[in-house]
């Protein structure tokens, strides 16, 4: 202890000030703490108006040694917790499923014109540069020499037929006219020949009557000549002559019965609109041009009725027509998906062909996470396995489900971001994640992340 006080005194001498330079007295019962803690005194000169005895320098020794030994383990246990925070999340990723890169990527929709012709009028490609909601226009194609020589064919018969209309309106009008004065004459001729025909039915009645007159007279001439013969008052060839009046007269009156029979049947047949003669048909000639005239207005009234079907049909055809003349001459292209323009391949003014490619669209809708993994990894996976995407940029942990693997080979063509450009490795799969479109103005294509597999699902490498 001597020594160490001699070596103690030697360090200090000649520096650091008066105080400093002055020998420390130390006990020799004391031990090193004792010497640290008067060493303290003598460089904390707040302290030097208070001396330490030895036991009050033991006192502070001992209550010093728990909260030194509490403040040590403090450290040690925030050490081990900072290495175990920031030393598991390495590791947690180290074990973990993974894919090596993985990226939003969607597919692209190519708009390309229906018609030959010139872009003339579009909408703003650059102005908006969010997702555009589908069935929004984009920009029109024109084609000035549209083929309409069947519209213009259609249109000359519509006219044709819409001028002779009213010429067979008004040929109608002059058939039923004349129909209707032919069968005023009909009626009139009807009704003459049916009186005429009951004067002669009273005529021939007059006639059997005289006709039975005369046959009595004859009947009882002959009757009174019978009687005398028999003294010869009245020769036998007076008689003869009396039998043959009274004949005569019988036969006459038959006859007149006969014609008035006849005539009974052409009244008949005159009531019922048939007419029966030597001289005529059956129907007289005003019937019968009434009959025709009829039945020239009933022909006309037929072409009216075509013509008009005709029209009816020719604005059906002329509008159909018509809107197949614009679609081949005029064509809207719109949004046919809810999207975002990726690639613009005309300007206005330009002409272009049937089926060249206009603009490429982003299908926001059906965006998905292109990964690739390693080999390991890759094996592991089967379709409908679960997955969980982690954007680089933080957000929530997205759900999704493998729905291709391609492996090495050759993937889709139609992708915006081509899989070949994850390059480090070469194995490479298709992750759905529906949550990728939650409906925002943002369409999420070209950012990256990390995609976690399930362990039930895909074999840790």
């Amino acid at each position: 202890m001597m020594q160490n006080k001699t070596r103690f005194d030697s360090t200090f001498e000649g520096g650091g000030g008066p105080d400093i330079a002055k020998p420390l007295a130390v006990d020799g019962n004391h031990d090193a703490h004792g010497l640290q803690r008067a060493l303290d005194a003598r460089l904390s000169p707040g302290n030097a108006d208070t001396p330490a005895t030895g036991g009050d320098a033991a006192a502070d020794v001992a209550q010093s040694k728990p909260s030194r030994t509490l403040l040590r383990f403090v450290k040690a246990a925030a050490g081990i917790a900072i290495v175990a925070v920031f030393g598991w999340l390495p590791l947690r990723a180290l074990f973990q499923t993974s894919s090596v890169e993985a990226v939003v990527n969607s597919r692209l929709v190519t708009l390309r014109s229906p018609i030959d012709g010139k872009i003339s009028a579009g909408a703003s490609l650059s102005g908006d540069l969010g997702t555009v909601g589908e069935g929004t226009f984009i920009l029109r194609v024109v084609n000035p020499r549209g083929d309409r020589v069947r519209l213009d064919d259609l249109r000359s018969q519509m006219s044709r037929l819409e001028n002779e209309r009213p010429s067979l309106v008004s040929k109608i009008a002059s058939a039923q006219a004349g129909q209707k004065d032919l069968a005023r004459q009909a009626a009139l001729f009807t009704a003459g020949r049916i009186r005429q025909l009951e004067a002669r039915i009273a005529e021939i009645q007059t006639s059997i009557e005289a006709a039975a007159a005369r046959r009595e007279e004859a009947a009882a001439a002959v009757e009174r000549a019978s009687s005398l013969i028999k003294s010869g008052s009245v020769s036998s060839v007076e008689l003869g002559r009396l039998t043959r009046d009274q004949t005569i007269a019988q036969q006459t009156e038959i006859g007149a019965r006969r014609r008035l029979d006849a005539t009974q049947v052409e009244l008949t047949a005159a009531r019922e609109g048939t007419f029966l003669g030597d001289s005529y048909n059956d129907r007289p000639s005003s019937v019968q041009r009434e009959e025709e005239m009829r039945q020239r207005a009933e022909g006309l009234t037929a072409d009216v009725a075509h013509a008009d079907a005709q029209i009816s049909w020719l604005v059906g055809e002329i509008e159909s027509e018509r809107s197949r003349y614009i679609g081949r001459s005029e064509a809207d292209i719109k949004f046919p998906v809810a999207g975002r323009i990726w690639e613009v391949m005309t300007a206005p003014g330009e002409d272009v062909r049937a089926g060249q490619p206009l603009i490429r669209l982003l299908d926001c809708s059906g965006a998905v996470v292109t990964a690739n993994v390693t080999e390991s990894v890759y094996n592991g996976l089967q379709l409908g396995s679960l997955a969980h995407f982690r954007p680089s940029a933080g957000g929530p942990e997205l759900t999704g489900t493998v729905v291709n693997l391609t492996g090495s080979a050759g993937v889709a063509a139609n992708l915006a971001i081509n899989p070949d450009a994850l390059s480090k490795e070469p194995y490479r799969a298709t992750i759905s994640v529906p949550d990728l479109n939650d409906g925002s103005n943002d369409c999420p294509v070209g950012r990256t992340g990390r995609v976690i597999f399930s362990p039930d699902t895909a074999r840790k490498p």
